[in-house]
Formats: C-alpha cells, structure tokens, sequence
C-alpha cells in the first residue's frame, strides 16, 4: 500500500507499483489536467510537483512517490490562482493550451526555488517543456509578471 497526499488530501495505491502517476492521477482520480504527451518524459505535458520539484508523471513510478506530497494543476492554486496562473491569463500564453498545464507547473517550481529568475534562468528552467504552437516569449513574460508580481 502506498500512502500519499494529493492536492491535500490522503490517498492510498493498492495498485502496480511500477504505474506511472500520470495513470494513477488520470484514471483514478479524475485528474485531467495534467496530459499524457510523448509518454518517455520528454514534453513536460504531464509535469507535476512532488513536493516542490517539478517532475514528468509519465515516468515517475507510483512505487517511487510514497508518502510524498503531490501538486497537480488542479491544486496549485487552492485559495485562487497561482500568479502564474493569473500571468497566463493576463498575457494571453496558451494557443492551443494542451502543454498549458505543464509549462505553469514548471514555471511555478521555477519561481519556488527562484523567485527573481533572469532570462537564462528561465529558459533553462523551460527548456524540457515543449509548445507545439511555440509560445515560448509570452511563456517567459508571463513568469516574469507573475515573478515581479505584477498580476
């Protein structure tokens, strides 16, 4: 059995140890935010925070998360929306929106861990994360209006 929390609250795995999370959230949960891209942790569409790292789910095998602390798309802003989330808006960022969720997770581990990020800092931080409609400019703006906080 696999104890963990969730956006807050307990669950429990009883199923496949070697399950990608991406398939536990998705198929058990009812989590649809976050999406299966390219399936070998390529895309950065499944990203989510395993405490506050930014991880692939796709590869990230249930048996590797026990008792950790899980933070998908859906609970990144609880009490309202993550300035990220409020910068996305504000810039207009997503096109089509499927790696939406991806790039906000990254980019709020991003200003976890860095709060006044340069370019650089940016772009290396998003660089694993893929948009087929090549947003990446308002990406990057939209973190940094959320890092000045400006939203």
């Amino acid at each position: 059995m696999i104890h963990l929390k969730v956006n807050g609250t307990e669950r429990k795995f009883d199923g496949d140890p070697e399950m990608p999370l991406l398939w536990y959230l998705r198929d058990e949960l009812h989590l649809y935010g976050t999406k299966f891209g390219c399936g070998v942790g390529l895309c950065g569409s499944c990203t989510v925070h395993v405490g506050d790292r930014a991880v692939r789910s796709c590869v990230t095998p249930m048996k590797t998360i026990a008792e950790e602390t899980i933070t998908t798309i859906e609970g990144l802003g609880r009490s309202g929306l993550h300035p990220v989330q409020k910068a996305w808006i504000q810039l207009n960022v997503p096109q089509c929106g499927y790696c939406q969720s991806g790039q906000i997770m990254q980019a709020a581990a991003l200003l976890k861990s860095n709060p006044r990020p340069r370019d650089a800092d940016i772009d290396r931080a998003m660089a694993g994360n893929i948009c087929r409609c090549g947003t990446y400019q308002r990406i990057r703006a939209a973190i940094k209006t959320a890092a000045e906080g400006r939203v």
